[in-house]
């Protein structure tokens, strides 16, 4: 009978084994998430071109340089008037401009430290506008302190009377809690009123807000949309709009440097640029400043520089206790 047994049990055993385990109990393995890879890196592919060449991939640069006023936009949509994959004389006076502003040799050429700059992630919003630069870009100014902030053309700043603003956020397509999206939001407001006079305060309803925050993604209809890593944008008073691009992977109330993601962005160091132009700032060349365009992935810049602070207090004057910018 023991023998018996025993051997009923090593068969059912044997049929236990066989059957095949339920979902809910398999140890699912899900795929690992895909590298991130930058749109803009396949500008890597055309280090040394000239002028008068003709390579693949120089419309999508054109394009690029058109997005940040670099170059004309087409006013066509026919595909006769879309950018070539030329390197032609207007190329090469956009990418003289591009260096001057970002404080970059001078040469025309795509060498690979402009190659470089150009795939950092920045603002959506435009260095030149209307034909004019919107940075100060003179290395000797930088050298001997001149302020290199510009104003956020063609508006300028609120009026004298609006000191007082209230904003709301109306749009959430963010995996960023309320409470954690408010308080970082209030701490990158707090930044820019401590150097002046001016308050701001959240409040529920959009409509009664001053300024308006909120995450899109693409084309969300405001002829602004977000192509590769360009951050946010912001429009000049007293329009009162910021928007993030809900792509990105944004960290909000934590520390952005020990992200997990190679692509991660900190949430407070582009709100506290994107307020500048709210405010009427423009961007600058002075590297390091808030109101500079670009920040790198996994990096954060909340302080404002003295340039940034010499360019608010242009606009809206100084706020007596303030101790000044960090140095």
């Amino acid at each position: 009978m023991a023998t018996s047994t025993s051997a009923l049990l090593v068969i059912v055993a044997a049929v236990l084994v066989a059957l095949p385990v339920s979902a809910g109990h398999r140890d699912v393995k899900h795929p690992a998430a895909a590298p991130y890879r930058n749109p803009w890196s396949s500008f890597q592919n055309l280090s040394g071109c000239q002028v008068g060449q003709e390579r693949k991939g120089l419309s999508k640069l054109k394009e690029y340089l058109c997005q940040f006023g670099y170059l004309p936009k087409q006013t066509s949509p026919s595909s006769s008037s879309r950018f070539n994959n030329v390197f032609d004389a207007q190329l090469e006076e956009a990418i003289k401009t591009y260096q001057c502003n970002f404080n970059l040799e001078v040469t025309g050429e795509l060498d690979e430290c402009t190659i470089d700059k150009m795939m950092v992630p920045r603002c959506r919003n435009a260095d030149i506008i209307n034909g004019t630069s919107a940075m100060g870009h003179s290395a000797a100014a930088v050298v001997h302190g001149r302020n290199l902030f510009t104003l956020f053309q063609p508006s300028g700043p609120w009026p004298p009377s609006k000191r007082s603003f209230k904003y709301a956020i109306n749009a959430t397509s963010t995996s960023i809690d309320r409470a954690t999206l408010s308080n970082v939001l209030a701490s990158a407001f707090a930044r820019w009123s401590v150097a002046t006079t001016l308050s701001f305060t959240e409040i529920a309803t959009a409509s009664d807000a001053d300024i308006t925050i909120g995450f899109y993604s693409g084309d969300h209809g405001d002829g602004e949309p977000f192509n590769g890593p360009t951050l946010a944008h912001a429009f000049a008073p007293p329009d009162g709009r910021l928007h993030f691009d809900a792509a990105e992977v944004w960290v909000a109330g934590s520390d952005v440097t020990t992200a997990s993601s190679p692509a991660a962005v900190d949430l407070e160091s582009v709100a506290v640029h994107e307020i500048g132009h709210l405010l009427g700032l423009g961007h600058t060349s002075v590297e390091g400043a808030i109101m500079y365009p670009s920040i790198p992935f996994r990096t954060r810049n909340v302080v404002l520089s003295a340039d940034d602070v010499n360019g608010i207090q242009s606009l809206y004057g100084a706020n007596p206790n303030f101790k000044g910018a960090a140095p």
